[in-house]
């Protein structure tokens, strides 16, 4: 289902809460996949705050392709560096600190452990969605 896109700071202000896997956290997941796809031409990556759902899933579109994230954490970074990004729940840009190499561990949507790095846009959005799940606002 496509969801409407939250712009209460309120909200996107708060952090989400641990996925248990849940026929309602899968459901959210779908969901965010959905709203993704549907915003393709203005949008990358979400996170489920973004569409009202206080939960740690985060959805990154890699070209065709897309990986959704439940509980990620960002375990290393390195080639800190200065970006600009916007966000569809906030008006405007902001400056922001970013790694180029990030070393990421996350459940999919079975709930299997995984691990990976990334590197360049792929990197920046990750770490834009996991700042929405702290309830940073960028």
């Amino acid at each position: 289902m496509i969801c409407p896109i939250c712009k209460n700071t309120f909200l996107l202000s708060q952090k989400s809460a641990p996925v248990t896997g849940s026929a309602e956290d899968l459901q959210t997941a779908r969901n965010l996949e959905d709203t993704l796809r549907a915003h393709a031409s203005e949008c990358i990556g979400m996170a489920a705050n973004m569409i009202g759902v206080r939960k740690r899933i985060i959805i990154v579109g890699l070209g065709p392709a897309a990986i959704v994230m439940l509980n990620p954490v960002i375990e290393s970074g390195a080639g800190e560096y200065e970006a600009s990004e916007g966000c569809l729940s906030l008006t405007g840009s902001r400056t922001v600190r970013r790694f180029r190499q990030i070393t990421v561990s996350w459940q999919d949507t079975a709930m299997r452990q995984q691990k990976r790095q990334f590197s360049g846009l792929p990197a920046q959005i990750i770490q834009h969605e996991c700042d929405h799940l702290e309830g940073i606002l960028v």
